[in-house]
């Protein structure tokens, strides 16, 4: 499924895939998660978008062609390819081990195709390995939500009280991960969206309300996941002093103004941008230790608009999943 023009819907596309270059796979795709990214794209909200392009950053696949020198995985290993493609490993960020901020980094069904689609090809250094094991619609989501997820946790350092506004395809995994180490979880949703509060709370959250409602407790830190700039002030005003307020997605519509009072006593507004390989080989370690459960709806790949709309929405429990074929 390919956007053709930034606003439109996806449309079928038929494309052969040139054989993979130097240190590219040709990997099968088994199934591809729907990301909020994904919508951003095809809403003409991010930079530089160039069309045609096959979104999908959430990609579980086999390998099933190496090119020249390409020697880390074997066929048939399965693989999993993040929102992260490539960086260039010589600028000062990729030095210094921050190459989720090289200014030249290319990113997955954004600035190259992706895994909307039966195959895709990509370096294989950005690869993850994955299990051969288990459905790979229950191992997408891991792969962005999961991960942008746990990176905005390391963030939010020590909280033992932590908010996540926006329970979605992030926040309904890291819930499992922030209960999985002893933290009280308070989820904020949509306002008056009693069936997203009782997702979280058969999660097993502290407490589950809507986003324009106070918790029952200060926070330490809350962990924004939806796009809303206003959600920015209403979580300054729900965290302590000291507490932080960290941005999880890559657009966010504006923030309005707001009175110092609520960043004042030391709260702090921080942000994240991308992953790096390290993020991905210690977020699948720990969810393979603790058996992180994704809760899934699995839709065809011809449905992506389908799923995409749902998520536009919030019509979904969990996160949405294209499968390239059963399993």
């Amino acid at each position: 499924m390919r956007l053709l023009n930034p606003g439109s819907s996806l449309e079928p596309s038929e494309m052969e895939l040139p054989p993979p270059g130097a240190g590219e796979v040709l990997i099968r795709i088994e199934a591809c998660g729907v990301c909020r990214t994904d919508l951003h794209l095809i809403d003409n909200e991010l930079p530089e978008i160039h069309c045609p392009i096959t979104p999908g950053h959430e990609i579980v696949g086999t390998i099933a062609a190496c090119g020249p020198d390409a020697r880390r995985f074997a066929l048939g290993d399965r693989v999993g390819v993040p929102w992260l493609a490539w960086t260039c490993g010589v600028c000062a960020d990729c030095r210094a081990g921050r190459e989720n901020l090289c200014p030249r980094a290319r990113f997955t069904g954004y600035t190259r195709d992706g895994g909307y689609a039966e195959q895709v090809l990509a370096d294989e250094r950005y690869g993850l390995p994955l299990p051969r094991d288990g459905a790979a619609a229950l191992l997408a989501p891991l792969l962005c939500a999961g991960l942008i997820g746990y990176r905005a946790y390391r963030k939010a350092g020590e909280a033992e009280n932590l908010g996540l506004y926006g329970f979605g395809a992030a926040a309904h995994l890291l819930a499992q991960v922030a209960r999985h180490e002893g933290r009280r979880v308070f989820a904020f949703t949509r306002p008056g969206d009693r069936a997203a509060q009782r997702f979280a709370s058969d999660l097993g959250v502290t407490w589950a309300g809507g986003s324009d409602e106070r918790p029952p407790q200060a926070l330490d830190a809350a962990i924004l996941f939806a796009p809303v700039g206003a959600l920015i002030p209403q979580a300054l005003a729900a965290v302590r002093p000291g507490g932080r307020v960290v941005c999880a997605g890559i657009h966010m519509s504006d923030v309005p103004a707001f009175p110092y009072r609520l960043l004042w006593g030391e709260r702090t507004v921080t942000s994240v941008a991308n992953l790096t390989r390290a993020d991905g080989a210690e977020f699948l370690s720990l969810a393979a230790s603790i058996r992180l459960a994704a809760t899934v709806q699995r839709f065809p790949l011809s449905e992506a608009n389908e799923a995409l709309e749902r998520l536009r929405h919030g019509a979904l429990a969990g996160a949405a999943v294209l499968e390239m074929s059963p399993g």
